[in-house]
């Protein structure tokens, strides 16, 4: 019964942030992932630490209900996916990369719930093989997909263009539309889909804007705006974190059954 009322664990990645007049790194996520977690997901907020290779994998997942990938300005590294270096001046984070690629491939073997946004979408395509375009803006017949940098969060964060969903998928059945408006504020986005994803959306240039899991029993989702900015104002935006949190009872739920029929 106890098992039943427990709110479920929820890792969020964090990036390498350098704070403070001295520099110091820290480990580090926006309140917006913890404010989803706790308003609409129902769970409890895990920060999960860009500590690289010392990151223990398999404990965190033992104890993980559902992942969160974080979006950030730093790159997936190139060479994980077999691309050419970054500009010198390009923001990476190794020690975040070293984490979040083989969590994700662990997670889903798990059939862990795992919901992707922007970054981490990025890095769910990588870790399950696919490839990146470093910056969308410099290939022929693509938009521009980063916002300036400015501090006025409505015009940073609001939305930016349109996306056409896959006609059937879940994201089409939740917003009951064939097209959305969304926030943009990224320059890599998915090249060669990994095997395994589908797509569920795509901006006008033919950029990959959403993906699902599909030949495995866990739910995989990613998108790569942040409906995590405005959940609280956009229908969408929430019901992206209301499946996810169906996701994680049903998978909560099989879990225990399974546990209770061993027993």
């Amino acid at each position: 019964m106890l098992q039943s009322i427990m709110k479920p664990l929820i890792g969020i990645s964090c990036c390498t942030k350098f704070f403070g007049i001295f520099g110091m790194p820290n480990h580090a996520a926006s309140d917006t992932y913890v404010r989803a977690v706790d308003r609409v997901v129902g769970g409890v907020p895990v920060l999960v630490p860009a500590n690289g290779d010392l990151a223990d994998i398999d404990t965190l997942l033992n104890r993980l209900d559902g992942l969160i990938l974080t979006g950030s300005r730093s790159n997936v590294q190139p060479a994980l996916y077999g691309g050419p270096a970054h500009p010198q001046d390009t923001p990476e984070d190794d020690k975040r990369d070293a984490v979040t690629i083989p969590l994700v491939r662990e997670a889903v073997r798990r059939g862990l719930p795992v919901l992707a946004i922007c970054r981490g979408l990025q890095e769910l395509n990588v870790a399950l093989g696919g490839s990146l375009h470093q910056r969308l803006q410099d290939l022929p017949g693509r938009i521009d997909h980063s916002t300036p940098m400015q501090p006025f969060g409505r015009v940073r964060t609001g939305k930016a263009h349109a996306v056409r969903l896959a006609p059937g998928g879940w994201l089409h059945r939740m917003a009951g539309v064939t097209e959305i408006g969304v926030n943009s504020l990224h320059n890599q986005g998915i090249d060669r889909l990994a095997p395994g994803l589908a797509i569920e959306a795509e901006a006008p240039d033919g950029t990959i804007e959403a993906v699902r899991g599909e030949g495995w029993a866990g739910y995989t989702f990613g998108v790569q705006w942040h409906p995590e900015y405005d959940f609280e104002t956009d229908a969408l935006s929430r019901r992206i974190f209301e499946h996810f949190a169906a996701a994680l009872r049903a998978h909560g739920a099989a879990a225990f059954g399974a546990r209770a029929a061993a027993d």
